[in-house]
């Protein structure tokens, strides 16, 4: 008996959400996890490493989102379903995976849940009022799942709401949250740096650096930083802030920067791989993630650059906004304040500067949490656990 995950979303591609379906096609035990995924030109380089089968469709993941693309990949899932006697299916996403998942469902009666995060929430909720026909779609595949799975209380609020739109008011109580995680052997603190400081030219000593891992783009709330550094380096003349990804947003940053005066004290690193990301974090003194909701769809669901750092021991500093809050808990892992005031971050990236006790507690309280909580083997735990109660 098997679990089969339909993944949208899965390496070599980046990102938060193939970074979960990574995770967990990784840690489900040898033989016990399917996974059906779009092709990819790199995914030879990645599909051997992992003990769960990685079967690739024939198509690109932009080719899901057709008819033609969609009827293929709901018949290779039930195919996939029959033969490998799969008892539960997960969906990456709504859609388009979840039209494979009731196609399987109707077809074989193998329930499924879904995994629910906030961009592809507040997608969906932007296209039911846009359109009557998503918006019977959206019933069809909410109203089939046995299981809801939010990744933070604020996509679960949002999900609520969603359901409510939707008709499917009672459906609320077979919501789950699940916060994602990290790997705590590999982002901890004393990691060296001193290859990852020549190959982007840091100097060795003399500067604090801020740190920010996410792409560049406006939802990541970089601006903010770049505005609030005058203040910061006012009273605090040796930082300089780290900037780790890449994305549509640089230039625009650099434009800030040097129309601030502080281009001098910003580094942009690019795209940083897996592997050098924990150098990064051991970078910093201080994290920053200023993630804030942008228009009607992009918004912060959870965060999980947030607990790497914690899992490195720095102690972090974020926007209150979306699901950061879970992933960041006030006065004890890190400080919240509001996403895009630049004073209000410059008070709080100052005050743990100043005060070393400080830092040094939400570090250690941060890394404790991930040790304790916010670890890929709890969430694959979970969802485990929760597929076990609808299955039984």
């Amino acid at each position: 008996m098997t679990t089969m995950l339909l993944a949208q979303d899965f390496p070599p591609m980046g990102g938060g959400i193939a970074r979960l379906h990574d995770e967990v096609a990784r840690r489900f035990p040898p033989g016990e996890l399917i996974v059906s995924t779009p092709a990819n030109r790199d995914a030879s380089e990645v599909d051997g490493g992992f003990p769960a089968v990685i079967d690739r469709l024939p198509i690109s993941a932009r080719s899901t989102k057709t008819l033609p693309g969609l009827l293929f990949w709901s018949r290779r899932a039930a195919s996939l379903a029959r033969r490998h006697r799969v008892r539960f299916v997960y969906c990456g996403n709504v859609k388009p995976a979840g039209y494979a998942a009731r196609w399987v469902y109707e077809r074989l009666r193998v329930p499924y849940g879904l995994i629910l995060y906030g961009g592809d929430l507040l997608s969906e909720q932007h296209k039911i009022r846009q359109s009557a026909f998503k918006r019977r779609t959206a019933r069809v595949i909410f109203g089939g799942a046995a299981v809801l799975v939010a990744i933070s209380n604020w996509t679960r609020d949002l999900t609520v709401t969603v359901l409510g739109e939707l008709g499917l008011d009672a459906h609320s109580q077979r919501l789950r949250v699940v916060h994602m995680g990290t790997d705590p052997a590999q982002f901890r603190p004393g990691v060296e740096t001193a290859v990852l400081r020549k190959r982007a030219d840091l100097p060795d000593g003399g500067t604090r650096w801020l740190v920010t891992v996410a792409r560049l783009e406006q939802v990541k709330g970089i601006d903010t930083v770049i505005q609030a550094l005058p203040a910061i380096l006012e009273r605090a003349p040796d930082v300089g802030y780290v900037i780790a990804g890449r994305g549509p947003d640089r230039e625009r940053l650099e434009k800030l920067a040097h129309k601030l005066g502080v281009a001098d004290r910003v580094r942009f690193l690019g795209l940083v791989g897996d592997q050098d990301l924990p150098a990064v974090y051991n970078l910093g003194s201080v994290y920053l993630g200023m993630s804030r909701r942008v228009g009607r769809m992009d918004v912060e669901g959870f965060g999980i650059s947030l607990v790497e750092a914690s899992a490195c021991g720095l102690p972090v500093v974020a926007g209150n906004s979306g699901g950061i809050p879970d992933a960041v808990r006030d006065g004890e892992t890190g400080i919240l304040v509001p996403p895009e005031d630049p004073a209000a971050l410059a008070d709080a990236v100052c005050r743990v500067l100043t005060d070393r006790a400080l830092a040094t507690q939400l570090g250690q309280n941060g890394r404790r949490a991930v040790e304790s909580h916010f670890n890929w083997d709890r969430v694959v735990r979970d969802l485990r656990a929760i597929e076990s109660e609808v299955v039984s």
